[in-house]
Formats: structure tokens, C-alpha cells, sequence
């Protein structure tokens, strides 16, 4: 199973903004069939991630601002400190930045960062919860083969015609979290640069998979002004 951080669902779904701040797995008598259950159970978590990969790389388009959303604000080097205690972690976004919160589908919950004029540059964080037999990110595997697994499952280069084309550029662990950057780009159209980090927590009742996917378009003029914010509010996101 993977996560999610890009193509079906678009985030703007159920969503609002602001200018403001599984199931246990069944005992199996047979060795094979439990193995069969687990690689199963694997690969839908990976869908998970793959799906919210795939609507990450649609800018999200959010309604007009509406009551603020939970927050805190914290001033440093023109970012501010998102802070969501109820989904417990916190995030740097540039202060200048709208917020759009809420559900989609597939997910419990998903919050957008993004600037007020540019579509095409963002940060979201989506959670999604997961069986309480995944105990930790290494029960993926190493952040190198889930990073391959994540862009692979992207890739449709190789469809003739060529489908999406997704490229794996980096990938590491720190702090708990598995770090991925890719780039992806549908025929005809510029290549979105995407800085992704994935992480598990567990709330009291389930463990649940937070997905940060920040993305920039490469050949824009303004790419390395927002390169630069995207991968400074990724890097920051922190569990509280």
C-alpha cells in the first residue's frame, strides 16, 4: 500500500477557506492466504497515496473566504505557523497565504495552502486512517523503495500514446517522516515539480497517514520564489 500526495479527487472538494490564519486484519489458517491479505491491504494503502498524488497536481480552486479556520499565527521570515489541534501537527505557510479545509473523498480530512493569485502553486496536507497493524512508515519498506513504488504507480510514459510522466529526483528519511521529490507532466502541458513528506501518528484510537504535498510549475517566472516557500513550509511540518 502507498500513500497518497496527486490525480483523481480534486481538493476542492467540500472545501472552504480562510484569509486567516481500517479495518483489523481477519486470522487466516493458511500461510499463503495471509500473505496474499497483506500484500492486498499494502497496495490499497499505496492507492491511497497515488490518488492524493494525483489531485495535488490539479490546482486546487477554493471558494471565497469564510470563518477562520483553527490556526495560530506566528510571524518569522513572512511565514506563519499553522497550527491544527485537532488533527494534532503544525505547519510553516508564508503569511501571505489563504487556507481551505475539509473532506474529500477518500480522506478525513485534507487543508490547502496557496497563494490568492497563483493556481498552480500550493501545499496541502491530507490524512488518512489506516489499520492499526501498520506501526510505523517502515512498515512500507525503506523510504527508497516507497518512494519507487509511489512514482511507478504514476507513470504512464510508457502508454502509447504517453500518458502522465512522472520522475523520481530524491528521496530520504528525517525527523519520522519519509521525504520524496518527483516531478510530473501530462503531454502537452509544463511539468509540475512536486516536494512531498508522508508520516504516521497515531491518535488515541487509530494510526493515521498525513500526506504534505507541496507542488511549483518548473517553467513559470516566479518557479524559484515558489519553489523556495514550498519546500521551506514541507520541511516544516511537524506532528504536535
Amino acid at each position: 500500500m502507498a500513500a497518497a500526495v496527486t490525480a483523481t479527487a480534486p481538493l476542492r472538494t467540500g472545501l472552504t477557506t480562510s484569509s486567516g490564519v481500517g479495518q483489523p486484519r481477519r486470522a487466516t489458517i493458511r500461510c499463503r492466504a495471509a500473505r496474499v491479505e497483506e500484500v492486498t491491504r499494502r497496495e490499497a494503502l499505496l492507492s491511497g497515496v497515488l490518488l492524493f498524488s494525483t489531485a495535488a497536481a490539479s490546482a486546487p480552486t477554493l471558494v471565497s473566504p469564510a470563518a477562520a479556520f483553527a490556526a495560530t499565527a506566528e510571524l518569522q521570515d513572512g511565514f506563519r505557523t499553522y497550527d491544527d489541534e485537532t488533527n494534532k501537527f503544525s505547519i510553516a505557510i508564508p503569511q501571505d497565504w489563504l487556507v481551505g479545509s475539509g473532506d474529500a473523498n477518500g480522506f478525513k480530512s485534507v487543508t490547502a495552502f496557496y497563494p490568492e493569485q497563483v493556481a498552480d502553486s500550493n501545499v496541502s496536507v491530507a490524512i488518512t486512517g489506516i489499520g492499526p497493524d501498520f506501526t510505523s512508515l517502515k512498515s512500507f519498506g525503506n523510504v527508497d523503495a516507497f518512494a519507487e513504488s509511489l512514482v511507478t504507480g504514476l507513470d504512464r510514459s510508457w502508454r502509447r500514446p504517453p500518458g502522465l510522466a512522472a520522475k523520481l529526483i530524491d528521496s530520504r528519511a528525517a525527523n519520522g517522516l519519509y521525504y520524496i521529490e518527483y516531478t510530473l507532466q501530462k503531454p502537452g502541458e509544463k511539468r509540475r515539480h512536486i516536494v512531498s513528506a508522508v508520516g504516521m501518528a497515531f491518535n488515541g484510537w487509530y494510526n493515521r497517514l498525513y500526506t504534505v504535498t507541496g507542488q511549483y510549475i518548473d517553467d513559470d517566472d516566479d518557479a524559484e520564489k515558489y519553489r523556495a516557500q514550498i519546500e521551506k513550509s514541507v520541511k516544516s511540518f511537524r506532528f504536535t
